[in-house]
């Protein structure tokens, strides 16, 4: 009886114990968007297998929803470590017929699924595809914000990313830890208002990034090895690594690449000194203004001209000789150095300062829409562009 029971007793702990262990909750769940319904589709491939250099770990998870022109399934992975260099191994969790990538709605239900099926504490929520910033152009293809499906013709507008990651936020719990966008243009000051309550940490390119994206496989192998790092450290561990993999490292030498990291929960200030500030350009002589106007065409801009870098506007502003009589200046540079944790470009943009805001110097058929942003409702920006295209 003695030893049956001592026998019981070790059977119940060992099954405690591994039951504890099952339902541990990991550090991070890494949800990665890959949208590859477009061109874009033998980069994602070439992504997922970087990511498989090191996989998911026991206390990191990486998922993806994985789209591709290869495939009329979408497809979710538990990304594993695989020494296969010439085909994605991990296995396949969940797929999907004819699925639109270019839905938020989709985007939100990958994020809802991601945490009930591999729960953690922290969750880095990426969208991978093409990104156009917040608005939408013609050049060189009919860019729409972000996340093309050329299967659907559909996008995920700036406001309908907001939308996913509100949405996103009440899933979890508690704010996105980190949203990243795997994609072009899109570390925008408007784009981070969309985000207002719902993320902590921004990561993105204010420029145009080269096809094979971010740099998984380094990212990722150091992720893993210190996986209590804060989500500002994750933040800025990903912004050196792509630096690092342009300038010689994995991807080779492109010097005219951006990255930043940065923390949105020090917004509001920036809001409050650009308020200031738009009120007061607005407030100058005609004579005055046609030299902000100067200094807006002199700024930093990016692939599209009317993606101006802020900290570079700021800079040149400062330089007029009537800059010492504008309010919210001083305090705009102020704020925004404190919103941008990491700024790592290439040798091109080194002045670039890890946010770009919209000053365009035409008219264009965006302002109704830009009205309405959040980042218009709370700063006014919009009566600043709306001034200078006049």
């Amino acid at each position: 009886m003695f030893k049956l029971k001592t026998t019981l007793v070790i059977a119940l702990a060992i099954f405690a114990s591994s039951f504890a262990q099952a339902t541990e909750l990991k550090e991070w769940t890494f949800l990665v968007f890959i949208n590859g319904h477009n061109n874009l589709s033998s980069f994602a491939d070439m992504n997922i297998k970087d990511m498989e250099k090191t996989g998911s770990s026991d206390k990191v998870n990486v998922v993806v929803e994985w789209g591709s022109t290869s495939s009329k399934m979408t497809k979710r992975l538990l990304v594993l470590k695989s020494t296969n260099p010439s085909k994605v191994t991990s296995p396949s969790v969940m797929e999907m017929p004819n699925h639109d990538m270019g839905d938020y709605r989709n985007l939100v239900d990958f994020v809802n699924w991601g945490v009930k099926t591999y729960p953690a504490k922290h969750y880095f929520v990426a969208v991978w595809n093409h990104g156009s910033g917040w608005h939408r152009s013609s050049l060189p293809v009919s860019a729409r914000d972000i996340s093309f499906d050329d299967n659907t013709g559909n996008s995920i507008s700036t406001e309908q990313l907001g939308l996913a990651m509100q949405e996103s936020a009440k899933i979890i719990g508690h704010n996105v830890d980190i949203y990243g966008s795997d994609a072009c243009l899109m570390q925008m000051v408007e784009v981070a208002s969309e985000f207002k309550g719902s993320v902590d940490i921004m990561v993105g390119s204010q420029e145009t990034e080269p096809g094979e994206g971010w740099p998984y496989a380094p990212f990722i192998k150091q992720w893993v090895a210190k996986p209590t790092m804060t989500s500002a450290e994750v933040g800025v561990l990903l912004s050196k690594e792509y630096q690092k993999a342009y300038a010689g490292g994995v991807y080779g030498n492109k010097p005219g690449t951006t990255f930043s990291a940065t923390d949105l929960s020090k917004l509001p200030a920036l809001y409050a000194s650009l308020t200031t500030l738009q009120n007061s350009l607005r407030g100058l002589d005609t004579a005055q203004f046609a030299q902000v106007k100067t200094a807006i065409n002199n700024s930093i801009n990016f692939y599209y001209s009317d993606y101006v870098d802020l900290g570079d506007f700021l800079s040149k502003t400062q330089s007029l000789d009537f800059s010492r009589g504008i309010n919210g200046l001083s305090q705009t540079q102020t704020a925004l150095k404190q919103v941008v944790l990491s700024t790592d470009n290439g040798s091109t943009y080194k002045g670039a300062s890890g946010l770009s805001i919209w000053l365009p110097t035409y008219t264009s058929s965006e302002l109704n829409r830009y009205d309405n942003l959040e980042f218009s409702k709370i700063t006014g920006w919009n009566e600043l562009v709306r001034q200078v295209v006049r």
